[in-house]
């Protein structure tokens, strides 16, 4: 199965590919969208399985495997790659297993395989097991938005992010069974694409600590933290992110830049 997606732009321009985090869907990366395709990339962006329009799994299957075959449907031999939290986990599982791949990684507010769950992400996820549980799936998406989204964020963010959790909620009630393969080995120091890490002073210390850790364990990556965000920060300064995002995938992945 192909995940469903979005492409535009010109087939024989660089590619940049945008990950959603697992409480989005691929709409959350409308403000980035036109942005990136004045700056002259072909942009692609997906659904993981459950997620917005794309069905659950009837068969063993790995989200990075499901992005690969993407991308050799598209015909994309190399791409920059924009992960927002188990998006950005996504592509760095990418990256380490097929370096050749990826050109660039900007991560924002990424987990990473293996990622710990400390306090923080435990009393999250016990309340959230609670409101699904109980069958208020309305809740639990209204807890995540809550939870997920800095003091930059207005209503229509808020809303956007209810209404594409809700929909993952749904999508994950249809499905048969847990098809996911066990996640490889991740080895920080196969990937060799620039990495530009980025956290939020409002985040929980789980993901807080990520980019930071990221800068060590990843030869030349380069760790930001914005003291004005939470977990999603493209779609609480849409623009200010635009601006981080588009020098460095330009100066990383587009040629004579």
């Amino acid at each position: 199965m192909i995940l469903s997606h979005d492409v535009d732009g010109l087939a024989d321009a660089p590619a940049v590919v945008l990950l959603h985090s697992s409480v989005c869907d691929r709409r959350m990366w409308e403000p980035q969208w036109q942005p990136l395709l004045a700056a002259g990339f072909r942009v692609v962006r997906a659904d993981f399985r459950t997620c917005g329009d794309s069905p659950a799994a009837e068969a063993p299957y790995s989200d990075h495997g499901d992005v690969r075959e993407l991308l050799d449907h598209l015909g994309i031999r190399r791409a920059a790659f924009v992960g927002s939290s188990y998006g950005g986990r996504v592509a760095l599982t990418l990256a380490a297993l097929r370096p050749e791949l990826v050109s660039a990684l900007a991560l924002l507010c990424p987990a990473r395989p293996a990622q710990r769950r400390g306090p923080a992400l435990l009393a999250f996820n016990a309340a959230e097991a609670a409101l699904l549980d109980a069958g208020d799936l309305e809740g639990a998406a209204g807890l995540n938005a809550r939870q997920w989204l800095g003091p930059e964020a207005d209503e229509a963010a808020h809303a956007l992010v209810r209404a594409m959790q809700l929909g993952n909620f749904r999508g994950a009630e249809g499905a048969d069974g847990d098809h996911e393969l066990p996640e490889p080995a991740f080895e920080p120091a196969a990937v060799t694409a620039p990495v530009l890490g980025i956290g939020g002073a409002h985040d929980i210390p789980e993901f807080r600590d990520v980019p930071a850790e990221l800068a060590s364990l990843v030869p030349g990556a380069v760790h930001v933290e914005l003291p004005w965000a939470g977990h999603l920060p493209s779609l609480e300064r849409p623009a200010e992110i635009n601006r981080l995002l588009l020098p460095f995938l330009c100066g990383a992945a587009l040629p004579g830049r």
